[in-house]
């Protein structure tokens, strides 16, 4: 017996306009109602329980620039993909977007994920249960908004149709006309059987389960449409943008139940403990790269609340110009609960605070919460930093091919008389446990102390900055880089101001990566690590794939209120120059794409 597949979302817009040409809708009336003001497409037709629901432009000029993004050889296979959808699903049926869709259809067209199995409207979000069968049972719903009704009528009249007749059935749900495949063969796909309508006259809505396409049906009209998901229309408000070119909205808890066939780490009393509702996001091309903004927000019945604090605000102006990774926070002691709070809903969580308490102890013989984070409620860093090399300086013009970098925390102590009690006692366990030999000295005329390890091989470097900021480093030389203060810092860098988001003026911390400087394969060793990826030599070469376009990634988290935060993520992507027109039509690439 053959495995079914879950349909992709790219697959399902190729059934989609497969469908067109089988005459789903038979007749279209003039007059076209306005959609919902500010929300994606459809989002009165999908009912509450979607677990994801993703709106894409139908702009070709959108596209096109998109395509304009990455390497020649990126560029080459997303053309090719790209090439294969439109030949298998349009081509082949003796369609051309351009010709026969472009002139009628809206400019965003919307994919939802539904369960198969309806949940009780009445639940809330936060008390649903998991379905009972797998995800791969899940239905995907695409909507089709008609801009131009005459035009569509005309495209889509069965009479007009290149498709042979007699694949689809015609039947009525609640005196709405439904065309659907007698089988899944009609489409050379097995045990799925498609099905469209067209709703409110203005929209053309293709699932791949006909149950789904009733749903639809049953939404429409009703209170229990994603267009009333709690804290919905609030958070699309909050991260509107002109031109954008997907939207994205998660039903976290929905999401969650979804997944737990497919990660038996998860649970239902994981799921129980999530007091997110959704998050929302926006893609936006810009000339340098892709924009995201996005937002998460609570349940209403959620007792959490955020601290809105905007403290990580100096932590750049401390290091080089040339820092190749920087992650900022306001407040350790705060990320630290938080991250306990996530890691006890979400087992994929990829270090384990009981690992990290564990690993402290280990080393330094302290208690984590009781000795280190006790003193640690300021802001705080992490960042890579080139280690110093012959003739160099700190300036982001340095010149250095995937440099070898140095690790550089920094913490703003809240109470120094504890942290320096601490740091006596990590001395004393450096030397007489670990048998390090602690060294005292200065640089820049400021006293710092070494943990140089008996094989000489590793040297950890403290000691404190101005304002209270206590630091530790690890690479022979690397604190020289941030003492004295360098005179050209990473908040000063073209590369930093042109890569972080900087509208969030208040912040809570920033993410910066230089994949550009640090290398493609250093970078996949650190996010392997840091996100605790596979190894696996295909997986390791899936990702290094798909770090070739990037030239670097900054993300600046804030929060926008007690109920809501916020993310603004930037993709800085390397160009490949203006994309060459999609290779012709061929009958030979009429099989099922690659994707």
């Amino acid at each position: 017996m053959k495995k079914k597949k879950k349909p992709s979302l790219l697959l399902s817009l190729g059934v989609a306009a497969f469908l067109i040409g089988g005459g789903a809708a038979t007749y279209w009336l003039l007059v076209q109602k306005q959609p919902v003001l500010g929300l994606p497409p459809g989002a009165n037709l999908i009912p509450k329980d979607a677990s994801i629901a993703l709106s894409v432009s139908t702009d070709p000029n959108q596209w096109q620039q998109l395509r304009s993004f990455g390497t020649p050889q990126t560029q080459a296979a997303f053309a090719k993909t790209l090439g294969q959808l439109r030949d298998r699903f349009l081509s082949s049926n003796g369609y051309n977007y351009q010709r026969d869709i472009q002139p009628w259809a809206g400019k965003e067209v919307t994919f939802a994920y539904l369960p198969t199995q309806q949940t009780n409207p009445t639940q809330s979000s936060s008390t649903l249960t998991p379905p009972s069968t797998n995800s791969n049972q899940q239905s995907v719903v695409m909507i089709l908004p008609i801009d131009n009704p005459l035009q569509a009528k005309q495209a889509l009249e069965p009479t007009n149709s290149p498709l042979q007749q007699g694949k689809w059935i015609s039947r009525t749900y609640k005196g709405i006309e439904i065309k659907e495949t007698k089988t899944g063969d009609a489409l050379n796909i097995a045990s799925t059987q498609y099905s469209a309508t067209v709703l409110d006259r203005r929209f053309l809505v293709v699932t791949t389960n006909p149950k789904a396409t009733e749903r639809i049906i049953d939404t429409f009209g009703s209170s229990e449409s994603l267009a009333n998901t709690p804290g919905f229309r609030e958070a699309l408000g909050k991260i509107e943008t002109e031109r954008p070119f997907a939207r994205l909205f998660i039903n976290v808890p929905v999401a969650a139940a979804a997944a737990i066939n497919s990660q038996p780490q998860l649970s239902a009393q994981n799921i129980a403990q999530i007091q997110q509702q959704g998050l929302a996001a926006t893609m936006t091309i810009k000339p340098e790269g892709l924009l995201f903004k996005s937002i998460s927000w609570l349940q209403p019945n959620s007792d959490k609340k955020y601290a809105v604090k905007t403290e990580a605000v100096k932590m750049s102006n401390r290091l080089p110009a040339n820092t190749l990774m920087m992650m900022s926070g306001s407040n350790l002691q705060r990320f630290w609960q938080d991250y306990i709070q996530e890691a006890q809903s979400n087992p994929l969580t990829p270090f384990k605070p009981e690992q990290i308490r564990s690993s402290v102890k280990k080393f330094t013989n302290l208690d984590l919460e009781k000795d280190l984070l006790s003193w640690m409620s300021g802001e705080f860093s992490l960042s890579l930093v080139p280690l110093p090399q012959d003739n160099s300086n700190s300036g982001e013009n340095q010149s250095a091919a995937n440099p070898a970098p140095g690790l550089i925390f920094m913490v703003k102590a809240s109470d120094r008389a504890a942290a320096l009690t601490t740091i006596q006692q990590i001395d004393q366990v450096m030397s007489n446990q670990n048998k390090f030999k602690v060294e005292k000295t200065t640089i820049g005329n400021k006293p710092v102390t070494n943990w140089i390890a008996p094989d000489r091989e590793l040297t950890i470097t403290q000691g404190w900055l101005d304002e209270n900021v206590a630091f530790l480093s690890l690479g022979g030389g690397v604190t020289n880089r941030i003492v004295p203060q360098p005179k050209t810092t990473l908040a000063q860098s073209d590369r930093f101001r042109n890569t972080v988001p900087l509208e969030l003026k208040s912040n809570n911390g920033h993410f910066y990566l230089d994949v550009e400087r640090l290398g493609i394969d250093s970078t996949a060793r650190f996010l392997t690590f840091l996100f605790q990826l596979s190894t696996d030599p295909n997986t390791q070469k899936t990702l290094t794939n798909q770090l070739l376009p990037i030239r670097g990634i900054g993300v600046t988290a804030a929060v926008s209120d007690e109920r809501s935060t916020r993310f603004d993520i930037f993709v800085s992507l390397k160009k490949a120059g203006v994309p060459k027109p999609l290779p012709s039509p061929t009958p030979e690439r009429f099989s099922q794409p690659s994707l």
